[in-house]
């Protein structure tokens, strides 16, 4: 699937690594670690972003980048269509790629039953039309994935769709369990082996999110929750298979914060799967104002090697009954697709 990019990888090292040197983009230094932050300052506009190290104190993307070279697996989780994540995603891959051009990039934002459609894109056969339209991409893939896969691209990269199939998850929340058996065996390879592994703790995290946005009877909460850990366990298989294939290049995977944030979700499954891993999480957290960084609530991320402050993201809904229409929609959308 995408050995033959590997090849190329290969083939191309010099040349990268020169190229590399010349356009890496990199932020300016931050000052030496404080404990002392200012909105003002740091905080201005929509692409800004502040790093903490474990010990929460802010450092610069050359210090990450110094600990997170040494990782196995690296998650950057971020919230979908904001600025600053996608930029720090942008420059934490480069700069690793710059420092060992073995790298592997794996996203959720590609299933598994896509991985053809996006080799074929990455191998010049099909063009970004055709990748954005019929495989098709999320809708902000232009703004916000578009840099990155653009980037391994020319660099002969592989790039891993790990999820598991948007349609195999949404039916998996409408009949449970059961559904697996009507899968066919091509159908079950776009899951997970064991699509409800059990994740330690992500259960009550998933239903205490579940209470916040939308009111489910119990059997539909387990559903969901099963729908959810199907994903989680599928992009732990899909990093793990990439890693068991190429032990010696990095891998970088990006995911929704939900996903990987205190070393939970998709970090958790791929601890199962091998708790010798070094994997690192970069946890994204936004901030309206803050004066130092002890006054900020991190204790949700504790276990999280760093984490980036970020602007919020704008508000999506102000009127309630508009809210209520458009959520209306969308699930009237989603329940309209057939299952077996």
């Amino acid at each position: 699937m995408y050995n033959l990019r590997l090849i190329k990888t290969i083939i191309t090292t010099g040349l990268v690594t020169s190229l590399l040197t010349a356009c890496t983009i990199i932020p300016n230094q931050a000052p030496e670690p404080s404990s002392s932050l200012s909105q003002k300052q740091s905080l201005t506009h929509a692409y800004d972003y502040v790093l903490l190290n474990k010990q929460r104190q802010q450092i610069n993307l050359t210090q990450a980048i110094k600990q997170l070279k040494e990782a196995d697996i690296i998650f950057i989780g971020e919230y979908h269509g904001n600025h600053a994540s996608h930029l720090l995603e942008m420059q934490v891959f480069s700069a690793l790629h710059q420092r060992n051009a073995n790298i592997i990039l794996s996203m959720e934002m590609f299933n598994r039953d896509q991985q053809d459609s996006l080799n074929d894109y990455l191998d010049g056969a099909i063009g970004e039309a055709y990748l954005v339209k019929e495989t098709p991409a999320w809708n902000n893939y232009v703004a916000s994935y578009r840099p990155l896969v653009e980037f391994a691209k020319s660099h002969f990269i592989p790039v891993i769709a790990a999820n598991a199939s948007a349609d195999i998850v949404r039916c998996i929340g409408r009949q449970g369990t059961a559904y697996i058996d009507k899968l066919d065996s091509t159908e079950k390879q776009q899951i997970a082996k064991q699509p409800f592994a059990k994740i330690p703790d992500y259960k009550v995290k998933f239903y205490d999110f579940l209470e916040k946005v939308r009111q489910l009877p119990e059997e539909r909460k387990e559903r969901s929750y099963l729908a959810q850990i199907t994903r989680d366990n599928t992009m732990a298989e899909s990093i793990y298979q990439a890693w068991l294939d190429h032990p010696e290049h990095k891998i970088v995977h990006l995911n929704g914060t939900f996903h990987s944030e205190n070393h939970l979700g998709t970090v958790a499954a791929l601890k199962r799967l091998n708790p010798k891993l070094n994997i690192q999480v970069v946890t994204p957290v936004q901030v309206e104002q803050f004066e130092t960084i002890e006054k900020l609530n991190l204790e949700q991320k504790k276990h999280d090697e760093f984490i980036y402050l970020v602007k919020p993201q704008p508000e999506q809904y102000i009127d309630a009954g508009y809210k209520k229409k458009a959520r209306k929609q969308m699930f009237e959308k989603s329940e309209q697709a057939t299952c077996k």
